[in-house]
């Protein structure tokens, strides 16, 4: 892998960066459509007998983040004092996002089992019975149940599934609310910690959102969930303790010897909705950190993986402002992590994420490592998704497998 060496770019180098950036934009174009535009059970359901060519179609017109979606009425500048200028697009209401998450949770459910939660929980608001990560189920008995059509796309999902299963016994299905490839990953590396990662037992850690924002003053308008309009002191404090919660929780969870145990202490915090959604800004924050170091190394002429020309070759996200404003800003508002996000959580995190991309059945994409050239020493977490878009959890490796 040939890395940047010096700035400004050799013409070669430049070459690299646009045929990279062209084969992100026709991978985007590939993936399924995006579970929250679906309205209910039964358009889930059609959803799962549609082609693959009406999937894609689907995504690049009405997809979180498509082009309908791009900012295009100004590119933002960087300055050596890290401001920049843009203008914001349009956030979604409230009610749409609730409606988002509904129908991302119901696209997971036959019409049946809506209609009989409905009857139970009819008197329970949303909070007392939502899971976060439901639990274990088996994959085949999943599998099963999600995929009973005969269309070339539910054939190739059942043969994803089934070798799945060879590797692992059981699903845990994650909600689905813009969230879910954070709470996927974060799920799974506290279920297996043994050890405080380094990253965490700096000392500075904690105070890295004053670090940040008193040298980029754009960072004042990072959105926090259902808490807009903050000033930037309060702003860095509520961050600040958001990073501070994850430094105690992966400790304490990485410090219980017992397998049942651990796990129990993760369906626990998966539980907590306040504690739960504070860890996903606090990786939020850890995505827009790693960024800012990567967009700096590579402006500096250091060497920077592949995916961080990827991530500031978007005209949505040509610099850490950008990104942070356009995408980092959305997630778990109104849209998820998108592919070459998942390269950044990685990175941030110092884990692998190992994904079996369920609708790439048959081809070297099934399974997918980001990073694709990881460091050896990182853990790896393993998810399933079978659009790109939503991510559940494989359970229970088999013990062929583990031996």
């Amino acid at each position: 892998m040939t890395e940047p060496s010096s700035l400004p770019a050799s013409a070669e180098q430049t070459h690299k960066r646009e045929s990279v950036a062209a084969q992100l934009m026709k991978h985007e174009k590939e993936v399924g459509v995006p579970s929250n535009e679906l309205a209910s059970a039964n358009t889930a359901n059609d959803h799962k007998e549609q082609s693959a060519s009406e999937v894609r179609r689907d995504y690049v017109y009405r997809g979180t983040g498509g082009p309908e979606d791009k900012t295009k009425s100004l590119v933002m500048d960087w300055d050596a004092s890290g401001n920049c200028e843009l203008y914001l697009p349009v956030s979604s209401s409230c009610s749409a996002m609730e409606s988002s998450e509904d129908s991302e949770e119901d696209m997971y459910r036959d019409a049946e089992e809506i209609e009989r939660d409905k009857i139970l929980h009819s008197g329970t608001s949303c909070s007392d019975y939502k899971l976060s990560v439901a639990p274990e189920i088996d994959i085949m008995e999943y599998c099963r149940k999600e995929w009973r059509g005969n269309t070339p796309v539910a054939k190739r999902m059942r043969k994803g599934y089934e070798a799945v299963a060879q590797k692992f016994a059981s699903i845990r299905r994650v909600r689905g609310d813009n969230y879910c490839a954070l709470r996927a990953t974060l799920f799974q590396a506290l279920s297996q910690a043994t050890w405080l990662p380094s990253w965490l037992q700096n000392e500075d850690f904690i105070m890295l959102p004053e670090n940040l924002m008193s040298k980029y003053d754009w960072i004042k308008q990072w959105q926090l969930k259902q808490n807009l309009g903050r000033k930037m002191g309060e702003i860095s404090d509520e961050i600040k303790e958001y990073l501070i919660l994850l430094r105690k929780k992966w400790k304490s969870i990485s410090e219980i010897k017992g397998p049942a145990e651990k796990q129990e202490a993760c369906d626990k915090l998966f539980k907590n909705e306040e504690e739960e959604y504070s860890l996903y800004e606090a990786l939020k924050f850890l995505m827009l950190n790693t960024a800012i170091e990567l967009y700096n190394d590579d402006k500096n002429g250091r060497r920077v993986p592949v995916f961080s020309w990827l991530l500031f070759a978007r005209d949505t996200s040509s610099n850490p402002c950008q990104l942070m404003h356009n995408h980092l800003n959305h997630i778990g508002h109104s849209g998820g992590l998108e592919q070459v996000e998942m390269f950044l959580l990685a990175y941030a995190l110092q884990y692998t994420i190992q994904v079996y991309r369920l609708y790439k059945h048959g081809t070297d994409e099934f399974i997918t490592l980001y990073p694709n050239d990881p460091e050896e020493d990182w853990p790896v977490v393993t998810l399933i998704t079978e659009d790109d878009r939503h991510y559940n959890i494989p359970v229970r490796m088999c013990q062929e497998t583990m031996l």
